[in-house]
């Protein structure tokens, strides 16, 4: 089963608003077992929005379109759905009934444009928005024995987000009866370039069976291979090519499963019950950013002190006033002190720091910039190591922030 998401919006080809729905529609759909085949942004355009709709009717199952059904006058995803379907606008009660009721409270908010959201495509299926005014539509096509649907969602991505766990992908379900089963295993690896590893594993990857196929995810030092199989193929089949490819890869493994370095982090730290907190200097709160994102990260995560100025360093964190003269902020001696100084502080079991020349100015011969020291403390040692990353100021506190996480979790599992 093949699928098309149509995003509708000026703002999304102007580059005012990044279009972070197909990526969510995406995985929801694979794990439905539904393939993805392409991705089509178009203008607030009727002649647009009905092209696109036709080839993709021509290729796929199902189309998913997001956006173009708020109120205002530059909202014309649902009329040009009535004129490609040959159908009007009426009133539905339960819509009508919902809006009156989620605008309750807020009468502000309930005007003449905002009763116009009742108004529905009288041949569509219309499933309930149970956070927004705009209704969800859904059209079966029945043509020579097969069956397509077209499923409009609001383009706001938490409402989109909810109409497809709570309403479309359950329809889909239902209507589709078992599809086929598609399989993804995700081995994420630091410290081997792309082209690098190509050639490491070229002769495993060309005796792949056809039904299974490998993509390269790089990112910032990172990684991501991904091994999927489409056609029928068992994970236990995927499983044993795995098996096959981790000796290929030796300590360059970070983990089996496609998580956030973080979230690995948080787990390794939760199962043994110990904490961590952070020093940074470059990265400016970036791995507390990180660290402290998702659900349950009180667990081991204390807190951070960012101390950009030397004075914060000493002051705060202990760093020796003779450390930072004789050897500079950016050094082994002092990443190491701002670890020992923020694990004493927060007393936790292990802490990290980062101290590095971002850029674009400040970098000498001896430092250049993208000099980065990175120091892990731990329960029985201090770890230090110097990076070089480049240039480029935000890549350098990504990598930075990126090669501290790494470090730390290669800490962990060699423990």
């Amino acid at each position: 089963m093949q699928a098309q998401i149509i995003t509708i919006g000026d703002e999304l080809l102007i580059g005012q608003v990044v279009d972070t729905n197909s990526a969510f529609m995406a995985e929801q759909l694979n794990s439905y077992g539904i393939e993805l085949n392409e991705i089509v942004s178009v203008h607030d355009n009727a002649e647009q929005i009905i092209s696109a709709l036709e080839d993709a009717l021509g290729r796929v199952d199902v189309v998913l379109l997001t956006g173009g059904l708020g109120p205002t006058n530059d909202d014309i995803t649902k009329l040009t759905l009535c004129r490609f379907f040959s159908t009007r606008l009426v009133e539905n009660e339960e819509v009508k009934k919902h809006i009156s009721e989620l605008y309750a409270y807020r009468p502000e908010v309930f005007n003449r444009l905002t009763a116009t959201q009742w108004q529905v495509p009288e041949n569509a299926l219309i499933l309930p928005n149970s956070v927004g005014s705009a209704p969800l539509m859904v059209w079966t096509i029945e043509k020579d024995g097969r069956k397509q649907w077209v499923c409009s969602m609001p383009g706001v991505p938490y409402e989109m987000e909810i109409a497809m766990r709570e309403q479309i992908l359950p329809y889909l379900s239902r209507q589709m009866g078992a599809q086929a089963h598609i399989v993804h295993r995700t081995v994420i690896v630091y410290g081997i370039p792309e082209s690098k590893l190509a050639l490491q594993i070229a002769d495993w990857e060309k005796a792949l069976p056809k039904s299974m196929h490998l993509a390269y995810l790089p990112k910032d030092g990172i990684v991501r291979l991904r091994l999927s199989a489409y056609s029928g193929v068992t994970d236990e089949e995927v499983e044993a090519q795995i098996q096959k490819l981790l000796p290929l890869l030796g300590d360059s493994v970070l983990a089996t499963q496609d998580l956030p370095l973080e979230v690995l982090v948080g787990a390794e730290l939760k199962r043994r019950r110990q904490t961590i907190s952070t020093a940074e200097s470059c990265t400016g709160g970036k791995l507390a950013v990180l660290l402290n994102r998702h659900a349950g990260s009180s667990e081991f995560y204390k807190g951070s002190v960012v101390a950009y100025a030397n004075e914060v360093k000493e002051n705060v964190l202990g760093v020796r006033e003779q450390t930072l003269s004789e050897y500079g902020a950016v050094s082994e001696q002092t990443v190491r002190e701002m670890a020992q100084g923020v694990k004493q502080l927060l007393q936790t079991d292990y802490a990290i720091a980062t101290s590095g020349i971002a850029g674009p100015s400040g970098g000498t011969e001896q430092k250049p910039v993208g000099t980065v020291w990175i120091a892990v403390a731990t329960p029985q040692k201090t770890e230090a190591q110097c990076f070089h990353f480049g240039k480029l100021r935000d890549k350098n506190t990504d990598r930075a922030t990126l090669a501290a996480l790494v470090k730390l979790l290669k800490i962990l599992q060699s423990e």
